[in-house]
C-alpha cells in the first residue's frame, strides 16, 4: 500500500464497519498517511488479490484532473455523460411504452442469475423502480464537499441526507421520463438506501428536484425498512407484491439483485453480467446509468483488471 492513495469508502447507511460482506456503495477518498494506518488496523483496507465484491476494497491509484476526481468531472459536468444517461431514460420509457402483456422484471424468489425466472403479473397496476443517488438524484453538494479529500463518515452522510434539499439536481432525462411514465398511468417507486430515519427529509429532497410524489412506505422505500439492512431484494418483493414491476434503473447491480453482490471476483461478476440469460435483461426491463464516482464497480487491482493475455509494454522499436 502507497500512503496518500484512496480508498473506496461505503455510502449509506453503513460506515467503514464489519457489515454483511458485499452490501452498501464504496466511495472514493483520499486519505493522510495517520488515517491509512487507521483503517488498515480497522480490517476496513484490503490489499490482497483476486479481489472479491464481497471483500473489503482494495487501495487504487487517485485520478484528479485541474484537482477534481476525473470520475467527478465525467459523472457532474461531461456532455458525455449527460447523454448517456438521456439514453437510458429515454430507452427505459420507449420499452416500458411497448409493453403490452407485461412480466415483472423483478427475479422471483429462489432464481439464480444462473437460472433467472420472472413471474406474469396477472391483473397488478403497473410500476417502475428506480435507486435514487446518481440514478435519479445528483448529489452535487455532497461531492463537492467530497472533493476537497473530506473523509467519508457515516454522521456526515445522515447530516447530508437531512440538509442537503437544495443542493442536488436530477440526473439528466430522469424528469422528462418519469412524467412519461405516469402520464402511461405507471406508478414511479423509489427503492433508495437512504436511511428511514430520514424519510421525510429523502422525501422532501425528491419532491425539490421535480422528481416526486415521494411518500415513505407507498412509493419511497429506505434502508431500515425491513430487517435485511442495505440489500433491496426484500423491499422489492414487497413493491412486487403489490404491482407489477416492468422496468428498473439504477447505477449499482446491486438495484437489480443482490445476488450480484454476493461474493464475486470482478471477473466472475463482469462474466454473468454477460451471460446469455442476464445480457437480455439490459435494455429490456434494467436499465443501468452511469457512475464512475463510487459503488461496487470499483473494484480490482492491476491483476485483475488487465489479464496477462491482454499486457503491453512499449517494444522500443524492436520488432
Amino acid at each position: 500500500m502507497t500512503l496518500g492513495q484512496p480508498v473506496y469508502r461505503k455510502r449509506n447507511p453503513f460506515s467503514c464497519e464489519r457489515r454483511s460482506p458485499g452490501l452498501g456503495a464504496w466511495r472514493l477518498v483520499s486519505w493522510t498517511p495517520a488515517f491509512a494506518g487507521a483503517l488498515v488496523l480497522q480490517g476496513c483496507v484490503s490489499v490482497s488479490a483476486p479481489t472479491s465484491i464481497a471483500a473489503t476494497p482494495t487501495v487504487s491509484a487517485p485520478v484528479t484532473v485541474d484537482g477534481v476526481p476525473a470520475g467527478m468531472q465525467y459523472l457532474y459536468a461531461s456532455g458525455e455523460a449527460a447523454a448517456v444517461s438521456i439514453q437510458a431514460w429515454n430507452a427505459l420509457v420507449g420499452y416500458v411504452r411497448a409493453q403490452r402483456t407485461p412480466t415483472s422484471v423483478v427475479l422471483a424468489q429462489g432464481a439464480t442469475l444462473a437460472a433467472p425466472v420472472f413471474t406474469a403479473c396477472g391483473t397488478k397496476p403497473k410500476a417502475a423502480v428506480f435507486d435514487v443517488d446518481e440514478t435519479v438524484l445528483l448529489n452535487l453538494g455532497f461531492e463537492y464537499d467530497a472533493s476537497s479529500g473530506q473523509p467519508w463518515s457515516d454522521p456526515r452522510w445522515q447530516d447530508w441526507e437531512r440538509t442537503g434539499v437544495k443542493q442536488v439536481a436530477p440526473v439528466p432525462g430522469a424528469l422528462a421520463a418519469l412524467a412519461q411514465l405516469r402520464a402511461m398511468g405507471v406508478t414511479v417507486i423509489f427503492n433508495t438506501n437512504r436511511s428511514a430515519a430520514n424519510s421525510a427529509q429523502t422525501e422532501a429532497t425528491i419532491e425539490a428536484a421535480g422528481l416526486g410524489p415521494a411518500r415513505h412506505r407507498e412509493t419511497l422505500f429506505l434502508a431500515g425498512d425491513d430487517a435485511t439492512g442495505s440489500k433491496k431484494d426484500g423491499r422489492r418483493a414487497m413493491i412486487a407484491a403489490t404491482y407489477c414491476v416492468v422496468a428498473m434503473g439504477g447505477d449499482q447491480l446491486g438495484d437489480f439483485s443482490d445476488l450480484f453482490n454476493v461474493g464475486q471476483t470482478p471477473a466472475a461478476r463482469r462474466a454473468t453480467v454477460q451471460s446469455p440469460a442476464i445480457a437480455a435483461r439490459w435494455g429490456a426491463g434494467w436499465f443501468v446509468l452511469p457512475n464512475p464516482v463510487y459503488g461496487t464497480a470499483l473494484k480490482g487491482n492491476r491483476e485483475d483488471v488487465f489479464p496477462p493475455a491482454v499486457r503491453w509494454a512499449p517494444t522500443g522499436g524492436v520488432r
